[in-house]
């Protein structure tokens, strides 16, 4: 019985696991992606008021840019940003390291 309850704890802690995985995966491809879409909305924007989608990019992407620096210029809001996915990465590694203490117990 002690070798499926490890199993069991393994288990669960695989799934945790993945979950933080794809939880950071997530917001950092997010944080990649948002400048990425801002781009393509305004191109998309730009061609529905009848400029071509290669001047429409040539306008976009310098806005996308000074949107950017400008957040990055924000007191604190870019390291917030990186802070807060570093919080979800040191919240993860503390789960799953309890369930060691929990397959140790199980072992028992």
């Amino acid at each position: 019985m002690n070798k499926v309850n490890v199993g069991l704890v393994r288990l669960l802690q695989f799934v945790v696991f993945a979950f933080f995985t794809f939880m950071v995966l997530t917001y950092f491809g997010a944080l990649i992606l948002l400048p990425l879409d801002a781009v393509v909305l305004l191109v998309k924007l730009m061609s529905a008021l009848g400029l071509d989608g290669f001047i429409g990019a040539f306008i976009a992407v310098p806005i996308v840019g000074y949107l950017a620096l400008s957040v990055y210029k924000m007191p604190g809001l870019a390291s917030m940003l990186i802070e807060i996915g570093m919080d979800i990465v040191a919240n993860g590694k503390a789960r799953i390291e309890a369930f060691n203490e929990l397959a140790e117990q199980a072992k028992a």
